[in-house]
């Protein structure tokens, strides 16, 4: 059988009418490839000089060499994006390669293990959501993505030995998962039998960005979901920063006609705004323009997107950002987009840490001080602008970094110099460790938790005693394809 939903011979009335219905225009987002044509002076005009002589001489000297930064993550930006990063230092140091990349590539292959809960190639089912690799690139390549083994096409090693590149999500056989996944539920009282996991409500469409996808392909997953019965669907993208003008009429007329055909099925729109610059009319000395009343001016290709968005109520609109050595590690900058997101109606959900990914030291701001940084940028926000929670990604699951202190706790060892607080949010299977806590001594200088090691004062979540298993309850079926 081919690719599920798109077949017309499996589809239901309801999904044929809405996928017959989606408009498939070609997108051309004017996207540069690579470093070839800034060497060779073939960059469009809105991205010529985004590197200086100097930076591409140090690059250049790179090539073919252990430290080519090609070779750890593909160049790539939109028009768009060049041009808005033009008078910003800070979307520079996201989008541009530079020779700081590969001087550390310590790192792990495949960040938090996720491979070890991909019951079927490109689907990770590790919380009670799954979360699905719908493709393998972005319109641009943020130089710290959390996902530059998929992005580069790396192999990574698998919980059963073998070494292999990551493979992308099939609609059909994401269909047949879940479908699968929620009869046991039902047929054993509403858990897993094995995982003890909850009926599948809810899928994150992700990547690689699925907004380079066509309509048609987007339509596709929305319709194979919901026919599979989810009850909510996310999709994850940076569209709107590399390329907003994606979200044309074309695009909304299919979302529009999948809240048509099901209105049922939750839609949330998960943004990626790292800096207030992605969207924000910034100066030449990279000030912000704001109008007669001091509110800030939007970039109106950013504003018209977001408006088609907005209008349309029952989409969900979140935003989600690392924050990131040089790009955003500056709490005025977090403040105003924490502040000026919510004006227009788009939720704070998360802030990260970095994760342990090949090159991280590159990019990753300490624990400690990215705490302190998300702290101070909510001073002077309302207490509905300051939402957002700093998260770090544990193998055990996602964990709130939740408190850092100063002074020592009298009578506990290993606290003078103060303590973090840790706490799991999300975990595994049927969550057993959910809500439960880690304290270290602090250490200013660690960027992940191996740098707190040597300094557990209490470990109830198992943030320092974990050990990579194939127990059944993180692995919920075979590898090729077999029934859960």
């Amino acid at each position: 059988m081919t690719d599920a939903a798109t077949t017309r011979s499996h589809r239901s009335a309801r999904a044929s009418a809405f996928l017959d219905s989606v408009a498939n225009p070609r997108y051309a987002r004017g996207v540069v490839h690579g470093l070839d044509a800034f060497f060779e002076g073939r960059a469009p005009p809105e991205a010529r000089g985004l590197y200086s002589a100097e930076e591409l001489d140090a690059l250049r000297a790179l090539r073919g060499t252990e430290r080519d930064v090609e070779a750890r993550m593909p160049v790539k930006v939109t028009r768009h994006y060049a041009e808005l990063a033009r008078h910003s230092p800070p979307l520079q140091r996201l989008i541009k390669a530079s020779p700081d990349e590969t001087v550390d590539l310590a790192g792990v292959d495949d960040p938090g293990f996720q491979m070890d809960y991909s019951p079927v190639e490109g689907l990770l089912h590790k919380y009670e959501m799954a979360l699905v690799y719908a493709v393998a690139t972005c319109s641009a390549h943020c130089r710290f993505c959390y996902r530059e083994e998929l992005i580069a096409g790396k192999a990574v090693a698998r919980l059963d030995g073998r070494v292999a590149r990551k493979g992308l999500a099939k609609v059909a056989e994401t269909v047949a998962y879940v479908r699968r996944h929620n009869r046991r539920v039902a047929a054993n009282g509403g858990v897993h039998p094995e995982t003890g996991r909850p009926k599948l409500r809810e899928v994150l469409l992700s990547g690689g960005d699925p907004m380079v996808l066509s309509n048609a392909r987007i339509a596709a997953w929305l319709a194979g979901l919901a026919e599979a019965g989810v009850e909510a669907i996310r999709l994850g993208t940076k569209e709107l920063a590399f390329h907003p003008a994606r979200f044309d009429a074309a695009f909304l007329a299919m979302l529009d006609g999948f809240h048509d055909a099901y209105p049922d099925v939750a839609f949330r729109l998960m943004a990626h705004f790292d800096h207030p610059h992605e969207f924000l009319l910034v100066g030449r000395g990279g000030e912000v323009r704001v109008n007669p009343n001091g509110i800030p001016t939007w970039h109106p290709r950013a504003w018209l997107a977001l408006e088609a968005l907005r209008a349309r109520g029952w989409i969900d609109l979140e935003n989600q950002a690392p924050i990131i050595r040089g790009v955003n590690d500056d709490p005025d900058a977090l403040r105003l987009l924490q502040r000026e997101l919510k004006r227009v109606g788009v939720e704070n959900h998360y802030f990260f840490c970095g994760r342990d990914i090949v090159a991280h030291r590159a990019f990753n701001v300490p624990i400690e001080r990215a705490w302190r940084i998300l702290n101070a940028s909510q001073k002077g926000l309302s207490g509905v602008e300051a939402h957002a929670r700093l998260s770090i990604t544990h193998y055990k699951g996602k964990t709130e970094v939740v408190a850092v202190t100063d002074g020592p706790i009298p009578g506990v060892p290993a606290s003078e110099q103060g303590v973090v607080v840790f706490r799991l949010l999300r975990s595994p299977a049927d969550a057993p460790d959910r809500g439960k806590v880690s304290i270290v001594g602090r250490n200013p200088e660690a960027l992940w938790f191996d740098g707190y090691e040597d300094r557990v004062i209490l470990d109830e979540a198992g943030l320092f005693d974990y050990e990579r298993t194939a127990a059944p309850r993180a692995r919920t079926a075979p590898r090729a394809g077999g029934g859960e």
